[in-house]
C-alpha cells in the first residue's frame, strides 16, 4: 500500500507488481498501448537523446506481431502478438456512437498508428489468437527455454547490487534461504520496475547521500534523483445500471477513447484524458448493485503530481516506502473533473437510451462541483502503471539518474530498463512502452 495520500482523504492505495516471469504483463490488462509521439518527444526535449518517436517507432514495430493497421507503423513478424477484438458488443458500439456524436471523435483508424487522440475505438490487447495472454514472458523467453545461453532463477530474492571500485560486479540474492552471488562478464541490468528498481540501487548505495546514511548504507554515489519523480495514472468510475442484461465483457475495457481536458495547452501536451469504457458495473462496493451495468473510467492521462520511493530499513525483504502524491497538484484534480463530465455526456448521449438505467456512481444526486470533487478525492485510485523513479536525461537535471543509454550516473557496467526510466509517463497504457525501453535496452548491449 501507499502511505495515507494528504489529495484522498488520508487513503491508503493498494498497489501491485507482478512477482513472476513476465512481471506486470502476466497479472495486467492486457491492453496495449503504445502512447502518443509526442510523449517521446517530450523524452528527447527532456534530455532523453534517441528517444523521440522517430527513434522509438522501429522498436515497436520490430517487437509487435499484428494483422491490422498500416506498414509504416506497425510490425507483422515480432514475438509479441497484439489482437484486435474478436468482435464488437452493443455497449461498446454505443460508446463509440456517443463519442462521434458529441464530436470527442474526429478521427477514424489504428490508435497505435497514425492517430492517437480524438479516434473513438476498441481496445487492442496482447493476446494469442487463441485468446490467451501474450505476456512478455510467452513472447520472448519461452522461445529461448531451451537456449544454453540463457538461465533463469526463480523465488530468488535479490538483496543488492554488488559493487567494486565503482563498477557493478553482479548481484546478490537469497534463494532457498541461502545467500548467493552471481557476476557479471560484462554489465547489469536492473529490470524491477518503478518500486523496486529504485529500492535496489538505494540497497546499493546509490541514491541520496542523505537517505542512504539514514539507514546505515554506505554511499557509492550520490543520485539525489533515485526514487524521485514517481508518476502514476489514477483512473475514476463513472458507472451505470443498464436496462437489459448486456453481453459478458471481452477484456475489462473493450472501448475507449484519447482526450484534451483543455487544462494544458494542447499544441504541447499529449491527450490528457484517457477513457475505458466496459459492460460491467467497476465502482466502489457501495454504489454497484447485482444488476448489469457499463461503467465509464476517465483516466488521468498526464497527471502533474510527483511522488517518491524510499527506503523503509536496509532489510531487502522489507517494502519500500511509496507514496505517490496523488492528487497534489489541483491541475490534476481539474482534469478529472473536466473527465467526470465528459463521462456523463457519453452515458446520457442518445445511443445509450436503449441500455441506460440510472447512474449508479457517483449518483446522479451529486451535481456541485465540491459534491464531485470529493467523488474524486474519495474514489479516484491507480491503473497500476508507476514510471520515473530512475528517469533518463539531461545530467545537469537534479532528478536525472540515468543517461540517454540507460546507464546509471556514478557507476560503471550498471543500467536500469524499465519503466522507471521514464522521464515522462506515456499518455496511455505503459506495458507497450515498457517492452519498447527492453528491447532498445538491447541494442544498447550489443553496441
Amino acid at each position: 500500500q501507499t502511505v495515507p495520500q494528504g489529495g484522498m482523504g488520508g487513503r491508503r492505495v493498494d498497489i501491485a507488481q507482478g512477482r513472476g516471469l513476465g512481471g506486470g504483463t502476466s497479472i495486467n490488462a492486457m491492453m496495449y498501448v503504445r502512447g502518443n509521439p509526442k510523449d517521446f518527444d517530450r523524452w528527447a526535449e527532456m534530455g532523453a537523446r534517441g528517444w523521440a518517436y522517430k527513434d522509438v517507432l522501429p522498436y515497436f514495430m520490430r517487437g509487435e506481431n499484428y494483422a491490422g493497421g498500416d506498414d509504416a507503423y506497425r510490425g507483422r513478424s515480432g514475438s509479441l502478438r497484439v489482437i484486435d477484438m474478436a468482435e464488437k458488443s452493443a455497449a461498446a458500439t454505443a460508446f463509440i456512437a456517443a463519442a462521434r456524436d458529441l464530436g470527442h471523435s474526429r478521427f477514424e483508424g489504428d490508435f497505435n498508428g497514425a492517430q492517437h487522440e480524438e479516434n473513438a475505438f476498441l481496445y487492442q490487447s496482447t493476446r494469442l489468437t487463441t485468446f490467451e495472454r501474450c505476456s512478455s514472458s510467452t513472447a520472448f523467453i519461452d522461445p529461448l527455454r531451451n537456449d544454453p545461453r540463457l538461465m533463469l532463477l526463480t523465488g530468488a530474492q535479490v538483496s543488492r547490487i554488488v559493487i567494486e571500485d565503482g563498477r557493478a560486479v553482479g548481484v546478490a540474492y537469497v534463494c532457498g534461504g541461502r545467500s548467493e552471488e552471481i557476476r557479471a562478464s560484462r554489465e547489469v541490468f536492473l529490470t524491477a520496475g518503478a518500486f523496486l528498481s529504485p529500492q535496489l540501487l538505494l540497497l546499493s548505495g546509490i541514491g541520496p547521500a542523505d537517505h542512504l546514511r539514514a539507514h546505515g548504507i554506505n554511499v557509492v554515489s550520490d543520485l539525489p534523483g533515485v526514487g524521485q519523480n514517481l508518476q502514476d495514472h489514477l483512473l475514476l468510475p463513472v458507472c451505470y445500471r443498464a436496462s437489459l442484461v448486456l453481453d459478458a465483457p471481452q477484456l475489462l475495457s473493450e472501448a475507449g477513447i484519447f482526450l484534451y481536458s483543455g487544462v494544458y495547452d494542447r499544441s504541447t501536451s499529449s491527450p490528457d484524458l484517457q477513457f475505458f469504457f466496459g459492460p460491467i458495473q467497476f465502482a466502489d462496493p457501495q454504489y454497484v448493485d447485482d444488476g448489469p451495468g457499463f461503467t465509464l473510467v476517465p483516466i488521468l492521462a498526464q497527471p502533474r503530481s510527483r511522488g517518491t520511493v524510499r527506503l523503509a530499513s536496509a532489510d531487502p525483504t522489507q517494502k519500500p516506502v511509496v507514496d505517490p502524491g496523488y492528487l497534489s497538484d489541483p491541475r490534476d484534480v481539474h482534469v478529472l473533473l473536466r473527465g467526470l463530465r465528459i463521462a456523463r455526456d457519453l452515458a446520457t448521449n442518445k445511443a445509450f437510451d436503449s441500455m441506460r438505467d440510472k447512474e449508479l456512481a457517483p449518483g446522479a444526486d451529486a451535481a456541485s462541483e465540491e459534491e464531485l470533487v470529493s467523488y474524486i478525492r474519495a474514489s479516484a485510485s491507480t491503473v497500476w502503471h508507476p514510471v520515473g523513479t530512475c528517469r533518463m536525461g539531461d545530467p545537469g537535471e537534479a532528478t536525472t539518474v540515468l543517461d540517454s543509454s540507460l546507464r546509471v550516473r556514478g557507476v560503471s557496467g550498471l543500467r536500469v530498463a524499465d519503466a522507471s526510466a521514464m522521464p515522462m509517463i506515456t499518455s496511455g497504457n505503459t506495458n507497450a512502452a515498457s517492452i519498447m525501453i527492453g528491447d532498445k535496452a538491447a541494442d544498447h548491449i550489443l553496441a
